[in-house]
């Protein structure tokens, strides 16, 4: 196989990966799950003392999934959406390790929270994969 090839194919796993991983939650947040909400984002409305926010937080969280799972998927935006997998991954690992929700919320071994470090890695090979659509994305003359 060369190396293009390969390198189409592990972009396309990864790309898969994120999107599944992003499609496959929001079911769960957009539906309001017990584990959704008690778990995860009650928790951290609590502890950012907008315990009313919590379904603004909720929706707001799954409509960047949403959108990050639909540019990786494509081909011309998967550095932007490989962006915003590392935004959200890296914010989420952030929450689970200093914030209130804990490394293993719901006692199963820390699904979740390998999970999220597996997708922050799929989204950092995107990105360096990617890195030389950058300019296509950035306007000219915007660095100015």
């Amino acid at each position: 196989m060369s190396r293009s090839r390969l390198f189409w194919a592990l972009s396309w796993l990864a790309a898969g990966w994120i999107a599944w991983e992003f499609f496959y939650y929001s079911q769960f947040k957009l539906n309001g799950a017990e584990g959704s909400i008690e778990g995860v984002f009650l928790p951290l409305a609590n502890w950012i003392g907008a315990p009313a926010l919590e379904p603004q937080l909720r929706w707001g969280v799954v409509l960047l999934e949403i959108v990050a799972a639909a540019l990786v998927l494509n081909q011309p935006t998967r550095l932007l959406g490989g962006l915003m997998t590392v935004g959200l991954m890296g914010g989420a690992i952030f929450l689970h390790v200093l914030g209130p929700i804990g490394i293993d919320p719901y006692g199963d071994g820390a699904m979740l929270f390998k999970e999220a470090l597996f997708t922050l890695a799929m989204g950092v090979f995107l990105v360096v994969a990617h890195r030389s659509d950058l300019p296509r994305l950035v306007p000219r003359g915007a660095a100015a």
